[in-house]
């Protein structure tokens, strides 16, 4: 509902500020409007924004940013800053107005979905100005098969006016031109949060030192459930969900027990420790109840619990000094890649199809499937050899990241001619 009305009171003030704009509104040309951070209690979905506006600051250096965020607080404002003295974070309805008057072109952020189509609806409707979408899972359904995945009837439309649509995961391009998506440009697009480079060097080394791990002496592993429980979270203001709850509760033990085995085989078969971390807010609760709390003693000793929440600065300066990576998410597995640390992902049905993603840029030997018994069986020896193995796995990691950088540069080059 709050959603709903914010659009129309955009709507009503828009169309007063845009009447008389020519096809390129004011002053700004050279401004780029990007609509983007979608929430503040997951790593990952911070990440989105930092990643594009770093690949924007390499590939247009003289063009001003403007974020348009959805949710940036808890301290994600001052982080964004400090990377990027010159960002214009807007947040008012008349500085939105007047970016709507100002700025060439408007930019959907990296994302789950197409999470502000109604926006980038707008924009068309108000301005005649060109959009664009980058790197988005569509349609970002959670818990379904492909032949029931739902989307917007609309979304179609705001995809095929843009001036491109680019996606994260080939299914999801697929699944987009299935629909009738006819964008001039229609590609794969890595990620945004490729390309993060936010660091808190200080705040990872004094966490490491008081817990005894030394860079390169630790792996790195989070824990994930079928859902989300966000509604764990005050903050969130969700009702819980019983049978997103009673999914989760019957699934735990399938899901979290193959991590579990392969942290027992890192630990006494490797010199290696594990140090257990949260991507989003619910699973420093998810990673002591399902990872550390049932570990044999002996393992223990050699695994340290996270317990509080981090910002994505701290976690990218934390695994920067690791070892690797594994665990039951996404957007940390894309962090360390950017940032050549090897990561494997693992998934299962109730996650959207960015996991495919791992597929597309050439790492499927490291992408497990928990619905699949083949791949639980090959998790273990897989995260071994990864931290045995250095050199292929250096390899692995280097022929992806050749990969994305080739993506992120053939793909920001789109703007180009509507940004000179």
């Amino acid at each position: 509902m709050q959603s709903r009305r914010s659009f129309l009171k955009y709507s009503v003030l828009l169309s007063g500020l845009a009447a008389g704009l020519d096809a390129f509104g004011g002053a700004a040309q050279r401004s780029i409007l990007l609509r983007s951070s979608w929430q503040v209690e997951n790593i990952g979905d911070i990440g989105h924004t930092p990643g594009v506006i770093t690949l924007l600051e390499q590939h247009y250096p003289d063009v001003e940013v403007r974020l348009w965020p959805v949710d940036i607080g808890k301290g994600v404002d001052q982080m964004l800053m400090k990377r990027f003295p010159k960002l214009k974070i807007i947040t008012s309805e008349a500085d939105v107005g007047k970016a709507f008057a100002e700025c060439a072109f408007m930019l959907h952020g990296s994302g789950p979905s197409l999470v502000r189509g109604k926006d980038l609806a707008l924009w068309k409707e108000q301005t005649g100005k060109p959009y664009g979408i980058y790197g988005i899972t569509f349609p970002g359904v959670y818990g379904l098969p492909a032949d029931r995945w739902k989307f917007k009837p609309e979304d179609v439309s705001t995809m095929t006016g843009a001036q491109f649509a680019l996606f994260r995961d080939s299914a999801s391009l697929a699944f987009a031109r299935e629909k009738g998506v006819k964008s001039t440009v229609m590609e794969f697009c890595p990620d945004g949060a490729f390309a993060v480079d936010l660091k808190d060097d200080a705040k990872a080394s004094a966490f490491l030192k008081n817990h005894d791990l030394k860079n390169g002496q630790f792996v790195c592993v989070i824990p994930q459930l079928r859902f989300t429980p966000w509604w764990e979270l005050p903050r969130k203001n969700q009702k819980p969900n019983a049978d997103k709850h009673a999914r989760n509760e019957a699934m735990k033990e399938h899901d979290n027990a193959p991590i579990r085995a392969a942290i027992t085989a890192v630990a006494r078969r490797t010199p290696y420790k594990i140090l257990i971390v949260p991507e989003n807010e619910t699973q420093m609760r998810i990673g002591k109840e399902m990872l550390f709390d049932p570990l044999p003693d002996d393992v223990k000793q050699k695994t340290v619990l996270r317990t509080e929440y981090w910002l994505t600065d701290e976690a990218i300066s934390t695994y920067v000094r690791s070892a690797g990576l594994f665990g039951i998410e996404m957007h940390s597995p894309i962090m360390c890649i950017g940032n050549r640390i090897p990561a494997i992902v693992c998934r299962f049905e109730e996650q959207t199809s960015k996991g495919i993603m791992w597929k597309d840029i050439g790492l499927d030997e490291w992408l497990f499937d928990f619905d699949k018994p083949a791949d639980i069986d090959r998790l273990v020896p897989t995260v071994l050899d990864m931290l045995t193995n250095k050199k292929a796995t250096s390899r692995k990691v280097d022929k992806a990241l050749a990969f994305v950088h080739k993506r992120q540069k053939e793909t920001m080059a789109l703007m180009g001619q509507y940004l000179s």
